[in-house]
């Protein structure tokens, strides 16, 4: 049964306008509308009432027409005149997998006409040939349950500037349990998500989010919020936009219905490839929890890192006899609760997680305010050394390493009294004696 519907939901995926009028008539349903509405009532009559009869008529106009389109390609067509149809995007399961994957379908036919032409608006057919996958970078707070649609290039159908790719898609039944059974991060938003993410069509290394012109997304009948702006301070210096993954779970089907999502993108020359994946939204509370889980350094590590930077550098004719460290985070001004740094920082100078995880998780940078440098969540850790010598140091807000590997308070001196030399009890005997 579940290979006939597979079967039923291709052809449907097929037909002409005429074809999904045709299907609707017979069953008695409103034959009115754009063709993607057409395409999105004759999916859910498959899904949930593909009667024999019903699967028999799909069948019957689907060798009707390709009766007719079979003795057309034996005479050659130009290319424009070639049907752009008979594909389709959906999801499945792995056989003896409960894990859900969205695939390129075709039917059992080969029709060298499709060869080069759209899918669902987003990209063209595989090739043989196999090569390299448009891949994006991990992102710390989204982890990747499922991805339904693997990077595919936007591919301008005219000379149109303004471009339109729409794209049909269902969830699975498991798919749809995990959104619902999700905790909300806030009111109305699901830890578990349908997100959009676009970047540039480039192979050669994972890419970062990024937007293409005029970019919008419409699910359904809904447009999606897209993040703006950032205002610029400085003069001549232009805006930048946080290129986030997109949340379309607010204006989704949560059901078995289909889903149409529309991309609309500007065609000024760069090529961008968009996916969809379900993935789970983290907090940097959870981030910091992992972190503290996996990323602390041992304090015999770190003590051993403190006195190879301190060790006497033989082409150096000034011997380092220690080096101070602040207790104070560079981010607030406060004093250091989780010391953290990335392994690749050349410095002992620590930043507080806390901060730092949470100052990302609203506008992602990644950047060390130590020494500027990227500074990924990957790469981060926890110092142990320094850990251990903010329990035992309270009293001190910076402190020196030596080059043994111990460690020593540094104090503020304290400011000397105005006072006289002279005792107080001389001042009183001279005022009452």
């Amino acid at each position: 049964m579940a290979a006939e519907l597979v079967e039923a939901k291709n052809m449907v995926m097929s037909f002409r306008v005429s074809d999904l009028q045709m299907l609707l008539g017979f069953v008695g349903r409103s034959k009115s509308g754009l063709k993607h509405e057409l395409v999105t009532r004759a999916l859910q009559l498959v899904q949930f009432d593909c009667s024999p009869e019903v699967f028999k008529k799909i069948k019957e106009l689907y060798e009707t027409r390709y009766a007719k389109k079979s003795s057309e390609v034996a005479q050659p067509q130009p290319q424009q005149h070639r049907s752009p149809e008979a594909l389709s995007i959906h999801s499945s399961y792995d056989r003896g997998s409960t894990v859900a994957r969205t695939s390129i379908s075709t039917t059992n036919i080969d029709y060298p006409a499709l060869y080069g032409k759209y899918l669902n608006g987003l990209g063209r057919l595989p090739p043989k040939v196999a090569k390299p996958e448009v891949r994006l970078v991990k992102l710390p707070f989204y982890t990747t349950l499922d991805e339904l649609l693997k990077p595919t290039e936007l591919v301008p159908q005219s000379n149109e500037k303004l471009q339109e790719s729409p794209c049909i898609f269902a969830l699975t039944p498991r798919q749809v349990e995990l959104i619902r059974n999700s905790k909300e991060l806030q009111p109305g938003v699901k830890s578990v998500q349908v997100v959009l993410r676009i970047c540039y069509t480039d192979t050669s290394s994972p890419q970062e989010d990024q937007y293409p012109p005029n970019i919008a997304v419409k699910v359904n009948h809904n447009y999606c919020s897209v993040p703006g702006y950032y205002p610029s301070n400085k003069p001549g210096v232009e805006p930048k936009r946080p290129c986030r993954p997109i949340n379309l779970t607010h204006f989704m089907y949560l059901s078995a219905a289909t889903n149409r999502i529309t991309v609309t993108w500007g065609n000024y020359g760069k090529s961008y490839s968009v996916g969809l994946y379900l993935v789970r939204q983290m907090t940097s509370a959870e981030l910091l929890q992992r972190l503290k889980t996996i990323g602390v350094k041992h304090p015999e590590l770190c003590k051993a890192l403190v006195k190879e930077k301190l060790r006497l550098d033989p082409d150096s004719e000034i011997a380092t006899t220690g080096v101070r460290v602040s207790l104070i985070c560079p981010l607030v001004k406060m004093r250091l609760s989780v010391p953290c740094r990335a392994e690749t920082c050349a410095h002992l100078q620590c930043f507080d997680a806390v901060f730092y995880l949470q100052m990302n998780e609203k506008k992602p940078t990644w950047m060390c305010p130590v020494c500027d440098k990227p500074a990924p969540y990957d790469q981060l850790i926890i110092d142990g050394l320094l850990s251990k010598i903010l329990t035992e140091c309270e009293d001190a807000d910076e402190i020196e390493f030596l080059v043994d590997g111990s460690w020593c308070p540094i104090r503020a001196e304290k400011e000397r009294s105005c006072s006289p030399q002279c005792p107080i009890l001389v001042l009183g005997e001279y005022l009452w004696g």
